[in-house]
Protein backbone atom coordinates (compact mmCIF):
# COMPACT_ATOMS: atom_id res chain seq x y z
CA UNK A 1 0.00 0.00 0.00
CA UNK A 2 1.11 3.33 -1.15
CA UNK A 3 1.12 5.62 1.97
CA UNK A 4 1.14 9.25 0.21
CA UNK A 5 -2.01 7.33 -2.23
CA UNK A 6 -3.75 6.24 1.22
CA UNK A 7 -2.94 9.94 2.79
CA UNK A 8 -4.45 11.78 -0.35
CA UNK A 9 -7.53 9.15 -0.23
CA UNK A 10 -8.22 10.10 3.46
CA UNK A 11 -8.02 13.57 2.89
CA UNK A 12 -10.11 13.08 0.03
CA UNK A 13 -12.83 10.95 1.97
CA UNK A 14 -12.40 13.97 5.14
CA UNK A 15 -13.20 16.52 2.70
CA UNK A 16 -16.40 14.51 0.86
CA UNK A 17 -17.85 14.19 4.55
CA UNK A 18 -17.28 18.16 4.72
CA UNK A 19 -18.57 19.58 1.20
CA UNK A 20 -21.89 17.33 2.31
CA UNK A 21 -22.52 19.42 5.59
CA UNK A 22 -21.41 22.63 4.46
CA UNK A 23 -24.55 23.67 3.18
CA UNK A 24 -26.51 22.25 6.25
CA UNK A 25 -23.93 23.42 8.43
CA UNK A 26 -22.72 27.15 7.54
CA UNK A 27 -20.49 27.09 10.91
CA UNK A 28 -17.86 25.13 9.48
CA UNK A 29 -17.20 27.56 6.34
CA UNK A 30 -17.55 30.67 8.92
CA UNK A 31 -14.61 28.74 11.35
CA UNK A 32 -12.57 27.42 8.11
CA UNK A 33 -12.89 31.69 6.79
CA UNK A 34 -11.78 32.71 10.27
CA UNK A 35 -8.34 30.07 10.41
CA UNK A 36 -7.90 31.55 7.01
CA UNK A 37 -8.17 35.30 8.50
CA UNK A 38 -5.77 34.20 11.38
CA UNK A 39 -3.35 32.24 8.71
CA UNK A 40 -3.36 35.65 7.04
CA UNK A 41 -3.06 38.00 9.78
CA UNK A 42 0.13 36.06 11.57
CA UNK A 43 1.83 35.75 8.21
CA UNK A 44 1.72 31.87 8.67
CA UNK A 45 1.42 29.95 5.25
CA UNK A 46 0.71 32.91 2.71
CA UNK A 47 0.40 30.52 -0.27
CA UNK A 48 -1.97 28.10 0.95
CA UNK A 49 -3.86 31.03 2.86
CA UNK A 50 -4.60 33.38 -0.03
CA UNK A 51 -5.58 30.25 -2.18
CA UNK A 52 -7.97 29.26 0.58
CA UNK A 53 -9.04 32.66 1.32
CA UNK A 54 -10.26 32.07 -2.41
CA UNK A 55 -11.99 29.30 -2.28
CA UNK A 56 -13.65 30.03 0.74
CA UNK A 57 -14.76 33.65 -0.49
CA UNK A 58 -17.05 31.40 -3.43
CA UNK A 59 -20.61 30.48 -2.98
CA UNK A 60 -21.34 27.14 -0.30
CA UNK A 61 -21.97 24.96 -3.77
CA UNK A 62 -18.63 25.92 -5.40
CA UNK A 63 -17.00 25.14 -2.34
CA UNK A 64 -18.30 22.23 -1.67
CA UNK A 65 -17.40 21.13 -5.59
CA UNK A 66 -13.73 22.26 -5.10
CA UNK A 67 -13.39 20.28 -1.58
CA UNK A 68 -14.41 16.69 -3.88
CA UNK A 69 -12.57 17.92 -6.60
CA UNK A 70 -9.41 15.79 -8.64
CA UNK A 71 -7.22 18.90 -9.37
CA UNK A 72 -4.18 19.29 -9.26
CA UNK A 73 -4.62 22.65 -7.11
CA UNK A 74 -7.29 20.90 -4.38
CA UNK A 75 -4.93 18.01 -3.43
CA UNK A 76 -2.56 20.31 -2.60
CA UNK A 77 -4.43 22.70 -0.92
CA UNK A 78 -6.49 19.66 0.88
CA UNK A 79 -2.66 19.01 2.83
CA UNK A 80 -3.25 21.92 4.73
CA UNK A 81 -6.82 22.54 5.21
CA UNK A 82 -8.37 24.78 7.14
CA UNK A 83 -11.43 22.13 8.22
CA UNK A 84 -8.72 20.41 9.71
CA UNK A 85 -10.45 19.66 13.20
CA UNK A 86 -13.94 20.53 12.04
CA UNK A 87 -15.05 16.67 12.42
CA UNK A 88 -15.28 15.24 15.60
CA UNK A 89 -12.33 12.27 16.08
CA UNK A 90 -14.82 9.75 16.07
CA UNK A 91 -15.97 10.41 12.97
CA UNK A 92 -12.45 11.35 11.42
CA UNK A 93 -11.58 7.70 13.01
CA UNK A 94 -14.25 5.78 11.39
CA UNK A 95 -13.12 7.76 7.66
CA UNK A 96 -9.89 6.78 8.14
CA UNK A 97 -10.37 2.85 8.76
CA UNK A 98 -13.12 2.74 5.77
CA UNK A 99 -10.13 4.14 3.45
CA UNK A 100 -7.74 2.07 4.97
CA UNK A 101 -9.87 -1.16 4.80
CA UNK A 102 -10.52 -0.33 0.99
CA UNK A 103 -6.93 0.85 0.19
CA UNK A 104 -5.82 -2.70 1.45
CA UNK A 105 -8.26 -4.45 -0.22
CA UNK A 106 -7.18 -3.43 -3.85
Amino acid sequence: MDPHRLAEERSLAYHRALAARIGLEPALLERARAKVAAWLAEGRSPFYARAWEQVLSAPVENVSQFLVSDTEEARALRQATPFAGALEPRERWRIWREVREREVGR
